[in-house]
């Protein structure tokens, strides 16, 4: 059965009903099918006969259909014989990368954490051996269900002929585009998809920062060793997307992003095009991409009806809640109208308010805290960061990777209050020179590091932040515990330049 044969209806494996032609190009047409034994939609690519690369694009389905990783397009099928192929896979529902930015930039750590989920997805693939080789801005998807779906793993490559002697760096770099695009809203590439290009300077592309104002520095750091390490002297290239994914793994993960109220709509006959439909394929030189399967937003389907008994249960909803409306407005307008009156025999007592007075503590001593290795971390610049000098620092040794080149679990500064006080807030100035890492906030009686209870995490160690509990604890010990280092001149250390502590007086 050639592709060109195969018409709207055409049952596949006496299962997969063809509905809609997506997209065709180069041999290759997607389809938007029906399984009718598990009644869901699904994506169906079919092949004519005479398609170059049909055994590869089989042999990379089979191999994407034993991966397990949710994030990743699910193969169902993928079968080859003589007139008859295709291959089908989950049919994915949500808001493309350049649906996304098509009215500018994302939020920074937004962006970062879409790429975050795909870097670990794709981190995964590699371990089984397949790679992508053709990531855009269409292949990244927030779906409808609020997660991330990365879509044409090893199949779309082939679908191109795209191949690379290094696979994965060829997917860092993949990564870093989607990283740059989502934070400026341009693509770093020769082909736009849809994006305006990144603006060049001296032939080189500019940085994140230098394109979006409010980018983080760990964020523009981060694009540079994936994509732009020329950019930036000193710069390790990440290689690998597992690097990459562990670069971002302090990002907080992507949240449901909120959906305005439909408005009432009359029912319309159901849109399925994809985004790669209506294009003119004709006025571009370039060779047409791949069918990617991916589609509309999702919108909820507006209601056919429900006969007289759906009428009539409406109609008693709707009376319902305009009776609880009326007696909530009563019940509003009785305390309004009272609430100047007291009632006889009770005696009303406002409820002050008060701030909470706190003082500055000064610690006893400072000291760099090693304990899982030497035992001390640059003790000599350890006053440098309680002297109120914004100049001045402690800082630790260099690393050659972001988990201390796996000597240790972390390194950091204790500070000795000298007594036991209730911390309220403790402020920390990790000045600008370095981005990203973690850094654990430990108070306690004891300068045991497993007696430091953990009071807060800060997941950024640049710029100045600031902690405040709302019940403040106890203890005689604060310790900024660097768990994961930030960047620092192509390579990675811990900088504190001043700490301030605040106890409840």
């Amino acid at each position: 059965m050639s592709s060109s044969a195969v018409e709207p209806g055409t049952k596949l494996a006496e299962r997969f009903r063809l509905e809609d032609r997506v997209h065709e190009s180069s041999g290759a047409t997607l389809w938007k099918a029906i399984d009718e034994v598990l009644a869901r939609p699904v994506a169906v690519h079919t092949f004519n006969p005479d398609f170059p690369r049909l055994n590869e694009v089989v042999s990379a389905a089979r191999v994407a259909s034993r991966l397990t990783d949710p994030r990743l397009t699910q193969v169902f099928d993928a079968t080859e014989d003589d007139g008859h192929s295709y291959v089908v896979s989950e049919w994915v529902s949500g808001e493309t990368l350049t649906d996304m930015i098509a009215a500018g930039p994302l939020e920074p750590e937004r962006a970062a954490a879409l790429v975050a989920e795909a870097a670990e997805a794709l981190a995964h693939a590699h371990e089984a051996g397949l790679a992508h080789l053709y990531l855009t801005p269409e292949h990244l998807v927030w779906t409808a269900g609020s997660t991330v779906k990365l879509l044409g793993l090893g199949i779309d490559a082939v679908l191109m002929d795209v191949t690379s002697e290094d696979s994965a760096r060829a997917d860092t770099e993949g990564l870093g585009r989607l990283l740059y695009a989502g934070l400026t809203g341009h693509w770093p590439g020769e082909e736009d998809f849809g994006l305006p290009p990144a603006p060049m300077d001296d032939d080189h592309y500019c940085t994140p920062r230098q394109v979006t104002a409010g980018v983080p520095g760990y964020l523009d750091t981060i694009v540079c060793r994936a994509l732009l390490p020329e950019s930036k002297r000193g710069l390790t290239p990440f290689t690998t997307p597992a690097e990459l994914a562990d670069a971002l793994s302090s990002v907080p993960r992507p949240a449901p992003m909120p959906m305005p109220m439909p408005m009432p709509m009359p029912a319309a006959p159901q849109v399925t095009a994809s985004r790669s439909e209506g294009l003119d394929t004709a006025a571009s030189q370039r060779p047409s991409p791949p069918p990617i399967q991916h589609m509309q937003p999702h919108r909820p389907r507006p209601s056919g009806g429900g006969g007289v008994l759906g009428k009539v249960a409406m109609t008693v909803v709707v009376l319902l809640v305009m009776a609880a409306v009326g007696l909530g407005a009563w019940t509003l307008g009785r305390s309004i109208g009272n609430a100047g009156t007291p009632t006889p025999g009770v005696t009303v007592t406002p409820t002050p308010t008060t701030a909470v007075a706190t003082r500055e503590v000064k610690p006893q001593s400072v000291s760099g805290f090693d304990p899982l290795g030497d035992g001390e971390e640059r003790a000599e610049l350890a006053l440098n960061a309680v002297d109120g000098k914004p100049s001045t620092d402690w800082h630790s040794e260099s690393y050659e990777s972001v988990d201390f080149g796996r000597l240790k679990a972390g390194v950091g500064l204790l500070l000795d209050l000298g007594q036991n006080v209730p911390v309220k807030q403790v402020t920390v100035d990790f000045g600008g020179e370095s981005s990203g890492g973690t850094v654990e906030l430990r108070i306690g009686d004891s300068a045991d590091l497993n007696s430091l209870s953990v009071a807060h995490r800060f997941t950024d160690a640049s710029g100045k932040k600031t902690f405040s509990a709302d019940s403040p604890q106890k203890g005689r010990y604060v310790l900024l515990w660097f768990t994961k280092l930030p960047t620092y001149q192509g390579k990675y250390r811990g900088t504190v330049h001043d700490v301030k502590v605040l106890a409840i007086k």
